[in-house]
């Protein structure tokens, strides 16, 4: 079978986000089938300026075909892009005009696949926000399958989103939230569409003592794996953290793992190690007390996985709706939505070491079950099997037309963040099957959980004053 993966950016030293899914799906699926990414020349995810050179090399044994961006992104004009199609009625030009400010814009990419999209089975897409991923799937609608990696942002509530979460072959979801959210906002049900995230090569043995010893980390510690940016709730973090030391009087310290975009407090117990690889930031997860995880969106937390995997404990901020959901359903960490709540579930997990190791074995046996690597790429397989089955008998999706000339121009539709807050929120928590009513309890068997599309409560305030102002992406609070 020959694949295509389309992402926004793609290289070996890019280490999060969509872009590293991307490139683990990429490199595990290439095991079973002939796999080419397709990318553009850019590395900054600000600019999008174009720094790799065009044509065709390999990254890590992969075929990575690289393509211009036609215009970079100033980030006070896609703001201003934003400002109106999130919060003002607006129309379908200005949406797509949104997009195209967002980048990265590149033209070639979207002629490629319109002209050589023939010679791929199946084109996945990651991820659903980028206009190469719009565009894309017009170009080959009967190939595309789209890895959204969407997070709770009002992105999600432009109309033009709808018509292709309808519109691809299949969804390749990262989490039950965010199913739920795009199930309500585009009522694309009918679209095969699994709840698959993705795997992590996790070591069978760490080395913590090495690390303390290289890096001359004394006691216990927690830590922070990613980019220390402030829209990852990492000021937050810090605040919470210093206030936590003072009031509490504990010997913890903060490591952080990752490149810094942001100034770093000057603390004796606040530790940035910078950037490490996989087996050095495999060994400082292991030997931590907890991972702690701050930011309000994600789509799915990797690191979080990962330190299931390594039998860590999570730490993360109960106002995302993934991160809280993760760890409900892992039953592997705790969460949190304000001081008061950070300093208590902390001292739970720092101070109380049976209880530490307890929500560690969970989390080992949570990733074992669901992330490993061939659950996830027995996923992948088993879609493609569905949707061969599909061609052969004639199955197929309906592409939705763009509006005429005038009707693209009326300012009819309503500002996003309005789509975005009727959608569900909340977590998708296990319920637990109740025995028919004719029957007794059973005493005998072990309740069978499953995540079904129930949420936790609705929190009332719009998101603005739940996060404060936008980024440099025209979003508010999170990060990439």
């Amino acid at each position: 079978m020959n694949l295509a993966v389309v992402v926004q950016r793609y290289g070996a030293e890019i280490n999060g986000g969509a872009e590293l899914h991307a490139r683990y799906i990429a490199e595990h699926l290439a095991r079973h089938h002939a796999v080419e990414v397709l990318t553009t020349c850019a590395r900054d995810y600000v600019t999008w300026r174009n720094e790799w050179p065009s044509g065709t090399e390999q990254v890590n044994g992969v075929t990575v075909r690289r393509f211009p961006v036609s215009r970079e992104r100033h980030p006070e004009d896609f703001a201003k892009h934003s400002e109106r199609i999130f919060t003002l009625a607006h129309s379908v030009k200005e949406e797509l005009a949104w997009l195209e400010s967002e980048g990265p814009t590149s033209p070639a990419l979207i002629k490629h696949l319109a002209s050589s999209g023939s010679t791929y089975d199946y084109v996945l897409f990651f991820s659903a926000r980028y206009y190469h991923a719009y565009h894309g799937w017009r170009a080959v609608p009967a190939k595309a399958v789209l890895v959204p990696t969407a997070e709770r942002d009002a992105a999600m509530g432009v109309s033009i989103m709808a018509p292709m979460f309808r519109g691809v072959r299949a969804l390749m979801y990262n989490s039950f939230e965010e199913r739920a959210m795009i199930q309500a906002i585009a009522g694309n049900r009918e679209v095969p569409g699994v709840v698959v995230g993705v795997g992590s090569d996790v070591p069978a043995r760490t080395d913590p003592d090495r690390i303390r010893t290289q890096h001359g980390i004394a006691g216990p510690y927690v830590v922070y794996v990613g980019r220390i940016d402030e829209n990852k709730g990492c000021k937050e973090l810090f605040g919470h953290f210093e206030r936590y030391l003072k009031q509490s009087g504990r010997d913890l310290t903060l490591v952080l793992v990752g490149t810094s975009i942001m100034d770093i407090p000057d603390h004796p117990r606040i530790r940035h190690l910078g950037f490490m690889g996989d087996a050095d930031k495999f060994d400082v997860m292991a030997g931590a007390r907890a991972l702690i995880m701050p930011s309000y969106f994600e789509s799915l937390s990797m690191v979080a996985l990962e330190a299931w995997g390594v039998g860590r404990p999570v730490l993360a901020n109960g106002r995302c709706d993934v991160l809280r959901g993760q760890c409900i359903r892992s039953n592997a960490g705790l969460y949190y939505e304000s001081y008061p709540e950070f300093a208590a579930t902390l001292h739970a997990i720092e101070a109380n070491p049976s209880f530490n190791e307890a929500l560690g074995r969970n989390g080992r046996e949570y990733f074992r079950t669901h992330y490993t690597w061939p659950v996830i790429v027995q996923k992948y397989q088993d879609m493609f099997r569905q949707l061969d089955d599909e061609n052969a008998r004639g199955v197929s999706r309906t592409i939705e037309p763009l509006p005429g000339f005038f009707a693209r121009r009326r300012r009819t539709l309503p500002p996003a963040d309005e789509v975005l807050a009727q959608a569900p929120q909340g977590p998708v928590v296990p319920q637990r099957r109740q025995p028919p009513r004719h029957q007794g309890p059973s005493h005998g068997a072990r309740d069978q959980q499953t995540p079904r599309e129930q949420h936790g409560p609705r929190d009332q305030r719009t998101p603005r004053e739940q996060h404060g102002s936008r980024d440099h992406r025209g979003r508010r609070g999170g990060g990439r």
